[in-house]
């Protein structure tokens, strides 16, 4: 499987920042790309650094919506499978959602961010309701993929149960402020989590300056063995590429020996 992650600034413009997502997925299949991620909000400021307005939900869109849309089109022109992190709208309720798009231009499904946080700067739970749609994992014409968001990342269930569900790799769409946590943290959860599961991890981080926060980038991807085998640089714009061999994912020694040796029944939390 041969992977992108796009990372890329947002402003308030939010039709700039999708056509600047537009042009960094036709780059990214032009270099060979066939599943292409992108970052938390990807095409919108990050509405949380702010407590949220009464009005909140006004921000958010449907899926399929005017962004699906635009990057469906794509996604089936150049038979890519998409993944885009949206402020998702659905009734009276709101949610981090990733919506994963097929390489005809189909909405294959949706994830949402299941564990919602609240603490200075990331106001979250004024903005999303508690995800409903569990950890599935989907198949693609490229691999099993999964999807844990940001904050869900530090949940070991989370990615135990992309894990048991089958996937080869898990994107981790983010937002990650400079010196939000220890150095190399984030990192090292990526790299225990691919370890203990055996399967790859794509985190792709938001970039740029906002009125509060100022991210990272710095996305990376870990394989099966818990070894990062690529990295964007901090403060940049690009498109990450990456060549993932899955045959590494049942040769690894989670799938060999840590998965089949679990005793589920031992514990009851």
């Amino acid at each position: 499987m041969r992977i992108a992650l796009v990372q890329q600034h947002a402003t308030q413009d939010k039709q700039d920042n999708l056509e600047r997502g537009l042009a960094a997925v036709r780059r990214a299949a032009a270099g060979g790309a066939q599943v292409i991620g992108f970052a938390e909000l990807a095409f919108e400021p990050f509405y949380p650094q702010d407590p949220a307005p009464a009005s909140a939900i006004e921000l958010g869109e449907e899926i399929p919506g005017p962004v699906t849309d635009a990057l469906a089109e794509l996604a089936s022109d150049l038979g890519v499978v998409l993944l885009l992190n949206l402020y998702e709208r659905d009734g009276d309720r709101a949610f981090d959602t990733t919506a994963v798009l097929g390489t005809e231009g189909q909405l294959v499904g949706k994830v949402r961010m299941l564990h919602v946080p609240d603490y200075a700067c990331f106001h979250e739970r004024g903005y999303y309701a508690l995800g409903d749609l569990g950890a599935p994992v989907f198949e693609t014409p490229f691999g099993r993929i999964g999807v844990a968001i940001c904050y869900d990342r530090h949940y070991p269930e989370v990615m135990r149960a992309l894990a048991l569900n089958g996937a080869d790799v898990v994107f981790v769409p983010q937002a990650g402020a400079v010196g939000e946590w220890p150095e190399g943290l984030f990192e090292a959860e990526m790299r225990v989590a691919s370890f203990h599961n055996g399967f790859f991890t794509a985190l792709c981080n938001r970039v740029g300056q906002e009125p509060k926060l100022t991210f990272a980038g710095e996305s990376f991807v870990t394989d099966p063995h818990g070894v990062v085998i690529a990295r964007a640089g901090e403060g940049t714009d690009e498109v990450l590429h990456c060549t993932l061999d899955l045959d590494q994912v049942e040769a690894s020694c989670a799938r060999r020996l840590f998965l089949p040796d679990r005793r589920p029944g031992l514990f009851d939390r």
